[in-house]
C-alpha cells in the first residue's frame, strides 16, 4: 500500500503557474499514492511558464474551483508563479475554498508567490511560513511571521520559498500529508 493511498488532494492554479512548483510535487503526491485534482477558475488547459516569463507546458485542470467543497478533499496544494498566484488570489471561489479547507484543519503545501492567497484568504494572522522573497511584506503586513528558510512547518502548514527548494519541500508535504492521513485513520 502506497504511503497516501486514496489521499485526495486539490491542486490549485490558473494560467501562469510556475511550471516544476505544480508539476514536481504532483508527481510525487502521484508516487505516493495520493489522487490529485487540479482546479482552476476555468476549465480546459492552463498554461504553465518559467520564472514568470517563458511559456511552457500546459496542463489541462480536471475541474473548476466552483463548487468545490473540503469535504471532497484531504489536503490542498498551492504551487506559486506570480502571475498564478495573483490571479487565484482575488478569486472569491479559491478564497471561500482556503477558509473551508483550514477551518476542517487539513494541511495545506504552500510554495513560492502562493501564500498570497492565503493573505487574501485572511488565513495569515499568527502563522509563520516562508515564500518568495519578495512578498515577505505581504506575508507581514497580513500578520504572519516570514522568516527566509528553505521549508517552513506550522501546524497544517508546510511553505517553501522557491523552485530550487522542490527538493526539501516535496518530502515535507509528503510527511505533512502522510501525518494527516494517519491521524483521520484512527
Amino acid at each position: 500500500m502506497s504511503e497516501l493511498s486514496g489521499f485526495r488532494v486539490a491542486a490549485l492554479a490558473t494560467d501562469g503557474f510556475e511550471e516544476p512548483e505544480l508539476t514536481e510535487p504532483v508527481k510525487a503526491l502521484r508516487e505516493a499514492g495520493a489522487r490529485v485534482t487540479i482546479l482552476s477558475p476555468r476549465p480546459g488547459e492552463i498554461q504553465g511558464v518559467r520564472h514568470d516569463i517563458d511559456k511552457t507546458i500546459k496542463v489541462k485542470a480536471d475541474g473548476t474551483v466552483k463548487g468545490a467543497r473540503a469535504e471532497e478533499f484531504d489536503a490542498v496544494l498551492l504551487p506559486g508563479g506570480a502571475l498564478n498566484a495573483d490571479a487565484m488570489r482575488m478569486v472569491p471561489e479559491v478564497q471561500a475554498f482556503l477558509r473551508e479547507m483550514q477551518g476542517a484543519g487539513k494541511p495545506f503545501a504552500v510554495i513560492c508567490h502562493a501564500p498570497w492567497e492565503l493573505v487574501s484568504a485572511g488565513l495569515v494572522r499568527g502563522r509563520t511560513l516562508t515564500s518568495y522573497h519578495t512578498i515577505q511584506d505581504d506575508v507581514r503586513n497580513a500578520g504572519g511571521r516570514w522568516v527566509d528558510r528553505e521549508v517552513v512547518e506550522d501546524g497544517n502548514w508546510v511553505t517553501s520559498r522557491q523552485p530550487g527548494d522542490i527538493p526539501a519541500f516535496n518530502p515535507a508535504m509528503i510527511r505533512l500529508f502522510s501525518r494527516s492521513l494517519t491521524a483521520a485513520r484512527r
